[in-house]
């Protein structure tokens, strides 16, 4: 897509005034500040590259308001997640999907990882196309605009050593090699690549790990696992195997530069120090680890250690990038009762280029020439955002996904004004699609 485009404020690793983007090929090859708009498109904010959301898992939308009554832990939300799961079938994914992603690009986000283990029918039985479920997403991401990293998940197991039960069959491939057999038959496209995803140590046996691991290495793909999300699965894999989970994900491969660690919540030092040594990505999702009474987990060391930072909206309490990142800044200071960790401008990058880059995406997430022409334009005059500053820390310490007005992903004009291009009408197709999903 080619384009001009001309932003009154614009963050480019340092706050620029007057600047003309110009794009050919979706990408921008001309900064020019200090410039006149002349004809182009006019982004009256603060412009911001494109948010990456890296972790993701869309059918969740649909337990939003669901889930919130009463108590609970951890695992009596996710019995009311498999319900879910259990009534959706590929063109109710897109439509879900479709209108979960249409919400995303509201909220900023350009390139969403969608973590995907809902791959079979009712009783595990494969449709016709084995992967319709995980082409329903990219569909889904094409046509709200944005791109993906479909991150298909190798589950094969309801615990250590036990098999699925009727709900999980959805998600097995039987074996490893099986899953790896199917996945080979997704192909990367313009707005889509393609990863893998250990769920957790829970789902895949330690045999398992290897196959999934080598499956990415040899396409250079990303990999991504649930990491200690819960105590329980720390205390069962080391009754299991005698190691904590970072331990036997680095024992069979799957650290490395290319993976990522999600949540990561609950970690001993030396489990840190396999993080950060490796130069695995750990991705947080505050909002998500709050809603579900997770706990905090040690950004800042394992930050310290080595490791970069991304962030993800995973269940969708909400959709909001914006809040994920103050929030991790934030539930910081409420573990040290000390303030500023991060600045604003590294928390931003957290929500952009290191987000992007963990997703396969490395010329993503940065206004520079040679990039995607990735565009974010945050209104300076909302009742959240209005006064003399201008910079990131507006955005990161009070915008909300509200602020958002434009977004540009690739070159593409997809929200303008705050209206969705594809999907004007954002909240009558969640409305649609969540009636659906729950049906």
């Amino acid at each position: 897509m080619n384009g001009r485009f001309w932003a009154r404020h614009a963050w480019t690793g340092a706050l620029e005034h007057d600047v003309l983007i110009e794009v050919a090929g979706g990408r921008i090859t001309a900064l020019r500040p200090s410039a006149a708009p002349g004809d182009a498109v006019v982004l009256d904010g603060l412009v911001l590259p494109g948010l990456a959301n890296g972790h993701s898992h869309a059918f969740h939308r649909a337990l939003r308001g669901a889930t919130q009554a009463g108590s609970g832990t951890f695992w009596t939300w996710r019995e009311t997640m498999y319900r879910v799961a259990a009534a959706l079938t590929p063109d109710r994914y897109l439509r879900l999907a479709r209108s979960v992603y249409a919400e995303m690009a509201l909220a900023g986000i350009t390139c969403v990882g969608e973590f995907h283990y809902l791959h079979h029918a009712p009783g595990g039985v494969a449709y016709g196309d084995p992967n319709a479920m995980g082409e329903a997403l990219i569909e889904a991401a094409e046509q709200a605009g944005i791109r993906i990293t479909l991150l298909d998940a190798c589950y094969l197991s309801s615990g250590f050593g036990l098999p699925p039960d009727e709900t999980q069959l959805r998600f097995s491939d039987g074996s490893a090699d099986a899953w790896a057999e199917r996945v080979s038959a997704l192909k990367d496209r313009d707005h889509a690549r393609v990863g893998a995803a250990v769920h957790s140590v829970r789902a895949v046996p330690a045999a398992g790990l290897g196959v999934v691991a080598r499956w990415a290495e040899e396409r250079r793909a990303p990999i991504h696992a649930h990491v200690s999300e819960q105590p329980a699965e720390n205390e069962a894999c080391l009754e299991a195997y005698g190691v904590t989970p970072t331990r036997l994900l680095a024992d069979h491969g799957v650290l490395g530069p290319r993976a990522t660690a999600v949540h990561a919540t609950h970690l001993t030092p030396e489990d840190i120090a396999l993080l950060g040594g490796s130069a695995t990505t750990v991705c947080m999702c505050p909002t998500t680890e709050r809603d579900l009474a997770d706990g905090i987990g040690p950004a800042r060391d394992v930050q310290e250690a080595g490791s970069p930072l991304s962030l993800g909206s995973d269940s969708q309490a909400v959709i909001d990038l914006f809040e994920e990142a103050r929030a991790m800044e934030l539930n910081e200071r409420l573990r040290t009762r000390r303030r500023g960790h991060w600045t604003a401008a590294a928390l931003l990058r957290a929500a952009t280029a290191d987000g992007h880059a963990s997703l396969g995406w490395p010329d993503a997430g940065r206004i520079e020439v040679g990039a995607f022409a990735d565009l974010v334009t945050v209104s300076l005059d909302s009742v959240r955002t209005a006064g003399p500053s201008h910079g990131p820390e507006t955005a990161i310490f009070a915008a909300t996904s509200a602020d958002v007005t434009d977004v540009v992903a690739g070159g593409r004009v997809i929200v303008r004004h705050g209206v969705h291009r594809l999907v004007p009408d954002v909240p009558g197709a969640l409305r649609e699609a969540v009636a659906g999903a729950v049906a």
